[in-house]
């Protein structure tokens, strides 16, 4: 039997040089500039050119292309187009090689450099990083890489808190940062703030009165797609989420709040809405409103009852309640046995629908909780309630005396400034005079030191009060009067005849409907006044 015997076969060391004795190798560069900055543009050109001229001057290589990122981050793969492709070719064996000014230009996330590197080092293919002077086949740790990333890691999340605190700055300092992509209504000014567009500005309004009127946020949309407005920049048709946004927009009252949502951190670049994480800046009066600030006020919390509402029903399989613009009421109307809202349902009578209102306890659970609660036809119970509103409208010693007091309001307005600073100067005298009546209580001070003091500020009291008699007297002079009746008189109050049932007005003056008997309803106005009302059996 023969010996034994065990050769060693050497290992290739360095698998890129031995294949450059055989070939060319395959060679790409990559570069990169995170912003869109001239300085930046230019060294993004440089770093092209500089690759380009290097690969073809060297004999042993051949170009395949240059991989080149503009004014996009490090910190993130998947933006990053051309270092993508790059990889994909390199997956496919087109690269051999590929170089790099920088660990920093290659990323700035010490995760995607080690998996990116680590990838290409088990396909065969090698990166050199000129800066660091660092070829990864050649490496025999993974130390300086991850150190140098780390660091480019670190420069980014400093560079990132600059900015940051850059732009909080801006805001405590009340500088607004306008975007104008999807501002329907405003469009960029001369002076770099919001102009209003006139047209777009009517929509505006339009969406919030028809909220206010109650109208669903879905109603309003569909209508406004039936009158074929046009969305903004003529994007597609009117969206339940868009109207909703324009109606808690605070931007339309002329307000701005900033911070709303903010960056989770700079390597994902995700942003996240701000619930109270960090400070949010409210800057009033930025610029010229669409919306009164007491309507958009008003719309926010009728959006703050409508989504709060509970379930009625207990055939309802969530708590949540859902608000229906359908009828005006749905909401308004509720039994007065156990307090539970009416709903509309059909019945059908030989044949032929009637609609009526019931409690909604008794569709449920019969007459086990609410045992006398009527159904009412609807067609009699309108006719009751418009009979109550031309009743409550046409109250004529009601009606002049609002009449007058609005007037005598408004023609009294203007000795207002005038009685205002006296006002304002004898709660000043008021609150001097306690001060000293104090001090000379407590013996801090000689009661004759003060006696000059307080007879100078009885005197101006005197003559104030005296000047702010005659302001009263001359508002509600004979010629002022006598406007105001020929304003009342002017009136006709004959002609507030309401005929037909209308849902709008029925929200506005009616605050709840009680219904006592198949007879009998209560009405409680919006004020607090209440007048029963009989309806036709």
């Amino acid at each position: 039997m023969s010996e034994r015997t065990v050769t060693v076969i050497p290992a290739k060391k360095i698998t890129a040089e031995n294949r450059e004795k055989y070939h060319q190798l395959k060679v790409a560069a990559y570069c990169r500039v995170s912003t869109d900055e001239t300085e930046q543009i230019n060294s993004y050109h440089v770093q092209i050119d500089y690759y380009t001229e290097l690969i073809n001057s060297n004999k042993d290589w051949s170009l395949v292309s240059i991989f080149a990122d503009e004014g996009i981050s490090g910190t993130q793969m998947k933006k990053r187009t051309q270092f993508n492709r790059m990889m994909r070719m390199c997956r496919q064996k087109k690269i051999d090689l590929v170089l790099c000014k920088s660990i920093s230009r290659f990323a700035r996330n010490t995760v995607d450099c080690l998996e990116s590197v680590r990838e290409l080092k088990c396909l065969g293919i090698g990166v050199i990083f000129e800066k660091e002077n660092i070829n990864t086949l050649t490496m025999t740790s993974e130390f300086m890489m991850a150190m140098y990333g780390s660091f480019a890691q670190a420069e980014s999340e400093s560079i990132s808190k600059n900015v940051s605190w850059g732009i909080e700055k801006a805001f405590r300092e009340g500088k607004v940062r306008y975007c104008f992509n999807n501002f329907y209504g405003y469009r960029r000014g001369a002076d770099g703030k919001p102009e209003i567009v006139p047209d777009e500005a009517e929509v505006i309004r339009s969406i919030f009165k028809m909220f206010l009127d109650g109208m669903s946020i879905r109603k309003i949309a569909e209508k406004l797609n039936e009158q074929n407005i046009p969305t903004c920049h003529n994007k597609g048709k009117w969206e339940v989420s868009r109207i909703r946004y324009i109606i808690k927009n605070e931007k339309y009252s002329g307000d701005a709040i900033m911070q709303k949502s903010y960056t989770l951190d700079c390597l994902t670049h995700k942003q996240v809405k701000n619930n109270g994480e960090r400070n949010k800046y409210l800057v009033t009066n930025a610029h010229e409103p669409i919306i009164d600030r007491e309507t958009y006020n008003r719309v926010q919390q009728e959006l703050a009852r409508r989504s709060s509402k509970r379930k009625v029903s207990d055939k309802c399989v969530t708590e949540q309640g859902r608000y229906s613009s359908k009828y005006a009421l749905t909401e308004i109307l509720i039994c007065g046995e156990c307090g539970t809202p009416y709903r509309r349902v059909i019945w059908t009578v030989r044949g032929k629908k009637q609609p009526v209102w019931r409690c909604i306890n008794r569709l449920d659970h019969g007459s086990k909780y609410c045992h006398r609660s009527p159904s009412l036809h609807e067609e009699k119970l309108h006719a009751a309630i418009m009979n109550a509103l031309n009743d409550y409208y046409n109250s004529e010693v009601d009606v002049r005396k609002a009449i007058q007091f609005n007037a005598e309001k408004v023609l009294s307005d203007l000795g207002d400034d005038e009685s205002v600073r006296i006002e304002q100067r004898l709660k000043e005298i008021d609150d001097a005079r306690n001060k000293m009546i104090g001090l000379i209580a407590g013996g801090a001070v000689d009661e004759d030191s003060f006696d000059s003091e307080l007879e100078k500020i009885f005197t101006e009291e005197t003559e104030l009060s005296a000047k702010l008699e005659s302001l009263h007297n001359q508002s509600r002079n004979s010629c002022q009067q006598e406007k105001i009746n020929m304003l009342v008189e002017k009136i006709n109050l004959d002609c507030c005849k309401l005929t037909e049932f209308d849902d709008i007005l029925i929200r506005k003056a009616i605050e709840c409907i009680k219904v006592m008997s198949k007879t009998e309803i209560i009405i409680i106005f919006r004020g607090g006044y209440e007048m029963k009302v009989e309806i036709e059996k």
